[in-house]
């Protein structure tokens, strides 16, 4: 690794600046969990390193009557920890809690979890499913996109990272009748790639779904949403087993994961897919406070 320069803007202004003057040869960092391993392998070689994490309000994590702010420069462990947040959005707090080791959430940021773009990131999961948005920072002026939106294939972003930043994530405040939880099967609860992950937001109505957003990985080329899943729980009542059970049947059949010896074959994979999808269901379904929704952990 040979970095020439380190730098350290602090404010966003600045921060497009030295993106413009390296030309697209730069790269940002703040927790840089994914980046240094990468640098150390000389995987890339950077013309500078454009550290984020000294540009003011990017440390900020914010509730508000429309919802909640995440800066950019944001760590796991600051969301896992929220107390504010558990009720309103346990699918996020416990995505956040399960990323990697303590030390890894102590530095490695929500944002970065968006931008490195791997399908089966656990925070990232949890955002597809909340259908959060991120703000984003260029020299053509502010843009919002969905999260979902942001994917261009497996470790591919589509910001522009060489003259862009992601300035903040924004989660809306969910109506009254919302369930959320997350989830994820693997070998071990610490420091461990999910074999599945799962994270479900329903809305309901009267005692029906009216609507219902999932996210899986790592079974795609990006936290995939099994939209004819989605579909079949529309209408259904909140606790009709028959429709959770369709539910889950169906987004492990619409999700494509791959064999390997890390995770398992496919088959192996689409068969934990069912069981972990009726269980997030059954947690974001199975409580009438809409803000006492419990996650799990299998």
């Amino acid at each position: 690794m040979n970095i020439l320069q380190y730098l350290i803007p602090e404010s966003i202004a600045e921060c497009l600046t030295l993106l413009n003057r390296f030309g697209g040869q730069a790269m940002l960092i703040a927790g840089g969990t994914d980046l240094m391993p990468k640098l150390a392998q000389k995987n890339m070689a950077p013309a500078a390193l454009i550290d984020i994490t000294r540009i003011e309000n990017f440390g900020d994590l914010a509730v508000t009557d429309t919802g909640l702010m995440i800066g950019a420069g944001t760590t796991h462990a600051r969301v896992a920890q929220d107390e504010r947040l558990s009720q309103t959005w346990p699918a996020l707090v416990r995505a956040c809690a399960s990323i990697g080791s303590p030390q890894i959430r102590n530095i490695a940021t929500l944002t970065g979890n968006i931008v490195t773009a791997m399908p089966g990131a656990d925070a990232a999961v949890a955002l597809v499913a909340l259908n959060a948005q991120v703000e984003i920072a260029s020299p053509d002026g502010n843009r919002s996109a969905a999260v979902e939106d942001l994917y261009a294939g497996v470790g591919r972003c589509k910001i522009d990272s060489g003259r862009e930043i992601i300035t903040a994530i924004k989660v809306a405040r969910p109506q009254n009748n919302h369930g959320n939880a997350f989830g994820r099967i693997s070998p071990r609860n610490s420091f461990c790639f999910p074999i599945v992950n799962a994270a479900a937001a329903l809305t309901c109505e009267n005692n029906k779904i009216i609507s219902a957003r999932l996210a899986l990985g790592p079974v795609a080329d990006r936290p995939f949403r099994p939209q004819k899943a989605e579909a079949v729980l529309k209408g259904a009542a909140l606790d009709d087993p028959q429709a959770i059970d369709a539910a889950a049947i169906l987004a492990s059949q619409e999700a494509n994961p791959r064999s390997s010896c890390l995770r398992g074959c496919a088959d192996y994979r689409r068969e934990l897919l069912k069981v972990l999808v009726k269980q997030v269901l059954m947690d974001a379904s199975k409580t009438r406070n809409p803000y006492d929704t419990n996650t799990h952990q299998i």
